[in-house]
């Protein structure tokens, strides 16, 4: 982790902040590709251990400052005495012009690669718009004709977010298409100006707009979004290549289920030892992933994004293997495993 204070905190409405992060020791940025995230060490009041978190970079890169763009999460709809998001409160209500915050060098496997010219579909739900952001910025900072689309989805004008931002550039960069989506439209908000189309973003959409699916495909947004174009594309006959997302939390866990079948009938389940807390347990495909299955049975192991990313539930496997149902943005080396989106194959015994 490296000093960084943070130099600038701009509200973009829609209970969204913007946060610019300039190194404090006034040395050189580290290098980024449009996509990838920033991992945080916060000291959270309160908290009997620093809390790990990650957020995608909302800008393309620039040689004095990162940014990040944080949705400030409230209680669920359905649970409304729950405290609102930890990490996102703290940094809405507590951090300021001046602070200083640990961070790690940017990383993530969900990137854009600006050497290549290709036609690309930039697609973002609510708050994950901010890695296609960047995506979007550095292609149109870099003076490239590359095709663009450029999808976002949200509820309505209240949760717009970059609406000024987006509108210029698409009208000064004619390779770049908007189309915005409000799923629940207002009735001050006013279609053809505020928004394109008054539905979600969707596979049929892509089908009346498109010229065709020869488009590489970068999206990122709530679960039931990322599965649903995730599915679609396939169905499409969109190749798998050609299909890039960043999946955090919910998203990942639910192709984490789906992903690994339980055992079959007569066939007995791997057994899951957690060494540390004096528990073995069996495992079955409905438990999800070794860091749910540790849950579930009050084993703690410390978790940031719960995507393979951050590297927070790293935990030494004392014996037996892992399977990754998700490709880990850096595998860690033998003898260790990322909890979250790890399986066993077979029994196992976990350092936990």
């Amino acid at each position: 982790f490296r000093k960084f204070e943070i130099v600038r905190k701009v509200q973009e409405g829609g209970g969204v902040c913007s946060f610019y992060l300039a190194p404090h020791d006034k040395k050189a940025l580290p290098p980024f590709e449009p996509g990838q995230y920033l991992t945080f060490r916060l000291n959270i009041p309160g908290q009997p251990k620093p809390v790990i978190r990650c957020y995608s970079l909302s800008d393309g890169p620039r040689g004095d400052y990162f940014r990040v763009s944080i949705k400030k999460v409230p209680p669920p709809r359905d649970k409304p005495d729950l405290p609102p998001g930890l990490s996102s409160s703290f940094f809405h209500d507590q951090l300021n012009e001046g602070d200083i915050l640990d961070v790690k060098a940017p990383s993530g496997g969900f990137r854009i690669d600006m050497a290549k010219h290709n036609p690309v579909v930039l697609i973002g739900g609510g708050i994950g718009i901010t890695p296609v952001l960047s995506m979007l910025n550095a292609v149109t900072s870099a003076g490239l004709s590359r095709e663009v689309w450029f999808f976002l989805g949200v509820r309505n004008r209240k949760e717009h977010v970059f609406k000024d931002h987006l509108i210029k550039i698409a009208l000064d960069h004619p390779n770049v298409r908007l189309h915005v989506c409000y799923s629940d439209p207002d009735e001050a908000d006013r279609h053809g100006v505020d928004y394109h189309h008054p539905e979600r973003v969707s596979i049929d959409l892509f089908k009346r707009l498109l010229p065709s699916n020869n488009y590489d495909f970068y999206f990122c947004g709530p679960p039931p979004m990322m599965n649903s174009l995730a599915e679609g594309l396939q169905s499409w006959n969109v190749p798998e290549t050609a299909i890039h997302y960043e999946a955090f939390g919910p998203a990942t866990v639910k192709k984490v289920k789906a992903a690994q079948p339980a055992p079959l009938p007569g066939a007995a389940a791997p057994k899951v030892t957690f060494v540390k807390s004096g528990k073995t347990v069996d495992w079955a495909g409905s438990a999800g992933s070794l860091l749910e299955l540790a849950e579930a049975n009050g084993v703690a192991i410390d978790f940031g994004c719960r995507a393979g990313n951050c590297g927070t539930c790293l935990t030494a496997i004392r014996e037996g293997n892992v399977r990754y149902v998700t490709e880990p943005g850096d595998k860690p080396e033998a003898g260790s495993c990322l909890a979250c989106v790890s399986v066993p194959e077979g029994d196992i015994a976990l350092n936990a």
